[in-house]
């Protein structure tokens, strides 16, 4: 005789705890189809916007973090390259790409994890390091023996690995909770909190050079900016980059108490046995229980036999991705996240650039105080009339217009636009220049900023979903490494003292063009994944494909008389037109196609 079910540790306002909701089912696949239902077929409420905010806030302060670096590179550049008022070319290049190196060893570290020993165990380690890293920045000085760029280099570098980690979690933590219905624009609201970051980044800017305005404007230029004007800017860097730490506070206590999700519970851990203990250690406050192991294990061994998804190993990993299809999709995401983020960070990472390059930012400024207004203003324009806006449009759109149609469209539209930036750059005005730039911006965000982030979240098996994902934004960031590293500093190219500090500017834009036409190629590879249950895009046991047989046939003899009812089946299992199958049969999560699981 098994041992008893029991429930499951973990749940809060923001993450209810659907597996606890079915514990008077025996069979564990009846279970799992019906669990998986419950959180698929729910009404939206507010309990999926509580969800939203919590994974969200994640995002707000990824996104502050990152593209607050170009208004640090300037003000650490005005305070301690005194007399020259900017950083080498080489430091500036170096600071900004450390985030991006440690996001790449993140999202791989932190995506494998999660799917070796779990979400819940990874989800809020990300953001602890997040906030210690962000502090530790904004008290970083340098000495004789140490320089501050190396300082910020360093804690930049460590920051990154714990916004990487926020990326494979928030998505498929966020995935497995949603709704079927609304997963989109679940995912994409989680997304779309990078707008609302870099827009806070943006204001804390204002704000700041508001607040310290007298003492700036005691310098003509940003070389002169001393004494009282470079002591204000030192404290204005510290307060930017420290306040970046205040939201992720704020989400710290849900991300640290949400439970296992269930997709996770079923097909990965199998654990069906995580009794009282941990229910009442949760109510009470603390970490864990400590539940009789030896019913744990009994437990964990029905499972082993009686469920029937595939069970997560390496050899299967490689076996699943040396399949055409699984190759062919991961590479789709992977690739489009790279060649996107190329132009994307390529471009975003250098606003004030761009701004100054077009114009703009430093029109009219007599001293420093009017340099770092009009730079604060610029971005903040460019934000809300592009980057902001673009996120929600994919948020309201994504599960009716689908994924793909708008990654294929902002891909192509974002080509052109680079084409005529890039080929005309000399012959535009600068007010043409900053309405086809802030188009950029926005068909970024509404087209293939978002859905590369949503797809990898939703197409792959859950044993090796947030892994998967983890690739895929890895990939990406690369690509933003190649973008700044590599392409956006040939700008210089051909630069003389005195003359236009950005020459090649219209080549480089070029080259973005011509990996946004890359990404149209990419695209093709991914699949279509709008209101599709997670099981029915990955194969894995989809109780939907249960539920439509049973809609259309009712209680449908097979074989030898076993027949289909209520989920279960009694009998064989077998193939249904080559499909999907019942009861007993297990998905390979390769082809879509069910086989009969064997017992080695």
């Amino acid at each position: 005789m098994s041992a008893p079910v029991q429930k499951t540790s973990g749940g809060n306002n923001a993450y209810h705890n659907f597996h606890n909701d079915f514990l008077h089912i025996k069979d564990p696949n009846e279970r799992r189809r019906l669990a998986l239902a419950e959180i698929d077929k729910a009404p939206f409420g507010w309990y999926h916007v509580r969800a939203v905010v919590v994974a969200g806030i994640g995002f707000f302060t990824d996104a502050y973090d990152i593209f607050a670096v170009s208004n640090l590179t300037l003000m650490l550049g005005i305070v301690y390259f005194p007399g020259i008022g900017h950083m080498p070319t080489t430091s500036d290049t170096a600071i900004k790409l450390a985030t991006s190196a440690g996001t790449v060893v993140g999202q791989l570290g932190f995506g494998a994890l999660a799917d070796i020993v779990g979400r819940k165990k990874m989800y809020g380690l990300e953001l602890l390091l997040i906030i210690f890293t962000t502090l530790a920045q904004a008290l970083a000085s340098g000495s004789p023996s140490m320089s501050i760029i190396g300082v910020i280099i360093f804690w930049r570098v460590l920051m990154g690995i714990g916004i990487g980690g926020d990326y494979p979690l928030s998505s498929i933590i966020t995935s497995e909770f949603a709704t079927t219905k609304w997963r989109g624009a679940m995912m994409g609201a989680v997304f779309a909190m990078q707008g609302l970051g870099q827009l806070c980044a943006a204001f804390v800017m204002l704000f700041l050079t508001l607040g310290f305005r007298n003492s700036l404007q005691t310098s003509t230029t940003l070389a002169t900016c001393v004494d009282g004007c470079g002591e204000a800017v030192d404290k204005m860097w510290r307060i930017l980059i420290g306040f970046g730490a205040v939201p992720g506070c704020i989400a710290l206590y849900y991300r640290l108490t949400i439970p296992e999700t269930p997709r996770y519970t079923f097909d990965v851990a199998r654990d069906v046995e995580k009794a009282q203990d941990d229910v009442k250690a949760y109510i009470k406050g603390e970490a864990e229980g400590h539940p009789d192991e030896l019913a744990r294990v009994a437990a964990q061994q029905v499972a082993e036999k009686q469920l029937t998804v595939q069970k997560a190993s390496w050899s299967d990993f490689f076996r699943h991705y040396s399949k055409a299809r699984n190759a062919k999709l991961l590479a789709g995401t992977a690739f489009s996240w790279l060649f996107l983020d190329i132009a994307f960070y390529g471009v975003s990472l250098n606003n004030a650039v761009i701004l100054e390059a077009i114009g703009y930012s430093t029109k009219g400024a007599e001293n420093t105080y009017e340099f770092m207004y009009n730079t604060a203003i610029g971005n903040m324009i460019i934000i809300l009339a592009g980057a902001v806006p673009g996120y929600w449009f994919t948020v309201f759109t994504v599960d009716t217009v689908g994924r793909k149609p708008i990654q294929f469209m902002g891909f192509g539209i974002l080509t052109v636009l680079f084409v005529v930036m890039g080929f005309a750059y000399f012959h535009i005005s600068p007010n043409g220049l900053l309405a086809i730039f802030v188009l950029a911006q926005f068909f970024f965000n509404f087209g293939p900023n978002a859905t590369t982030f949503i797809v990898p979240g939703e197409c792959f098996p859950t044993r090796y979903r947030s892994t998967s994902h983890g690739i895929s934004a890895a990939a990406g960031k690369v690509g933003s490494i190649i973008g700044q590293g590599a392409i956006a500093p040939l700008r210089t190219r051909g630069a003389v003292p005195g003359g236009n500090p950005n020459p090649w500017m219209d080549h480089v834009l070029e080259i973005y063009a011509l990996f946004m036409l890359l990404g149209l190629g990419s695209t093709a590879l991914i699949v279509e994944t709008k209101r599709k249950t997670l099981e029915e895009l990955s194969g894995d046991d989809d109780y939907a494909s249960h539920h439509r047989a049973q809609q259309q046939q009712g209680d449908v003899e097979i074989g030898g008389g076993g027949v289909l009812s209520g989920g279960i089946v009694e009998g064989q299992s077998v193939h249904q037109n080559g499909g999907g199958a019942a009861g007993g049969s297990s998905s390979n999560g390769d082809d879509g196609v069910v086989e009969k699981k064997t017992e080695n």
